[in-house]
């Protein structure tokens, strides 16, 4: 396989999960009793531009279909980092009603909603007929496509360049992050800004964040591999935030390579020097990954039979695509897990792809009282421990598998 960015033969691995259906492809009661596909899911690093990969196997329309059933709003502290955003983003760049924001996978308007409610015309890019339904029943223009300089140039015919654009959470997730990147580079105004967000990739290794692998999520994100692969593509980073999202992100803020005049910050140079400093442009920072995840695995394993062994109940909490690879590559079925609850009623129904888990509403969990709930999408840990304190009046308990496992009593 060759890097998706600089085309350069790829030899490092960093981790290999074995396979795993895609996280996204819930199943019904009509697909569950009918095969499903598999592929491999092995991370592979670039020794030249240093960008982590997914191999090659399954195509973005498989995994991003009319039935695709992530929707970011249902989750309140996104919600909130969301306004927050739409806040700090006006102000700083003095956005108004003469302003025109572009949103590239805008999901279900969770972020679109507060850039209309400033006053500040807008436009949402997303290719999933779901999601893109939900934020247009909240009024929120929607092109259903793929982004890329193909529609990038439409866009730009039709009048809608842009004075910020935002990227949350995708730039992971195209095959092609060459043609991607590019068209941002088309549809910024001279003096555009575009922001990104994305997991960084020093998290992920440092703290165990493996289960955030999936096959949706073609790239893994570093400022150094995003700042080579933006200046071969017409961008400029000018601008970079830490932030504690998803287990621990980077806000990318870049322009046009040509046109854009923002000045460097210090924080670009800190950060990029860090990078190197902890190691990543060397291979052998990403010996061990693969050691780390496969004890973090067994522990989880060996929690899981050991509370069957006594009885015990366990149920998780998040149909998150995180989830489905923790649960996928230690093998866990519904004799170990016995259901999964999600918010999110087009899930509610379904089924975990490959751990054939059911999904159901919340309610099921007061009425059948497990002893141990998994919080799948640690990173909301907080949020969900709070929503579900109740589970204490049954001396119910949290579990975490990741980065380490860890139980936790309610309240």
């Amino acid at each position: 396989m060759k890097c998706r960015h600089c085309a350069s033969e790829l030899k490092l691995s960093l981790v290999d999960l074995g396979s795993a259906p895609p996280s996204n492809a819930y199943l019904t009661e009509k697909t569950l009793h009918a095969p499903e596909k598999w592929f491999p899911l092995r991370v592979l690093v670039c020794e030249n531009c240093w960008l982590a990969q997914t191999e090659d196997f399954s195509q973005a329309h498989e995994l991003f279909d009319a039935d695709y059933a992530y929707f970011s709003g249902f989750s309140s502290s996104w919600l909130a980092h969301s306004e927050r955003y739409v806040a700090d983003m006006a102000t700083r760049f003095g956005l108004d009603a003469s302003s025109h924001v572009v949103e590239i996978a805008a999901n279900d308007g969770y972020l679109l909603q507060y850039v209309q409610a400033c006053g500040i015309p807008c436009t949402g890019v997303e290719p999933t007929a779901s999601t893109a339904a939900a934020a247009r029943a909240k009024g929120i223009p929607i092109v259903q496509d793929f982004f890329g300089v193909r529609l990038a140039k439409e866009l730009v015919a039709q009048g809608s360049q842009a004075d910020l654009t935002a990227a949350n959470n995708v730039l992971a997730h195209v095959p092609d992050i060459n043609d991607f990147v590019a068209g941002f580079a088309q549809l910024l105004k001279p003096q555009g800004v575009a922001t990104f967000e994305f997991p960084h990739l020093l998290r992920l290794i440092g703290e165990n964040q493996f289960d955030t692998i999936y096959h949706e999520h073609y790239s893994y994100l570093s400022l150094t591999a995003v700042e080579r692969i933006f200046a071969a593509n017409g961008l400029m980073v000018f601008d970079v935030e830490e932030l504690p999202t998803h287990g621990g992100s980077l806000r990318v803020y870049a322009q046009r390579g040509d046109t854009g005049r923002r000045p460097r910050e210090a924080r670009v140079e800190a950060l990029l020097d860090r990078e190197i400093r902890t190691g990543l442009r060397n291979a052998g920072y990403y010996a061990g990954f693969q050691e780390r995840t496969d004890r973090v695995k067994d522990d989880f394993l060996l929690f899981l039979l050991e509370a069957k062994r006594q009885g015990k109940r366990v149920a998780a909490y998040g149909a998150a695509a995180k989830g489905n690879t923790l649960m996928n590559y230690a093998g866990i079925r519904p004799d170990l897990v016995s259901f999964v609850v999600d918010r999110n009623p087009a899930k509610q129904g379904k089924f975990m792809p490959g751990s054939r888990i059911p999904i159901v509403e919340e309610a099921r969990l007061r009425s059948e009282k497990p002893d141990f709930v998994v919080i799948l999408p640690w990173n909301l840990k907080t949020e969900v421990m709070e929503q579900l304190a109740y589970i204490r009046e049954w001396g119910g308990q949290f579990v975490a598998a990741v980065p380490d496992l860890v139980v936790v009593q309610a309240g």
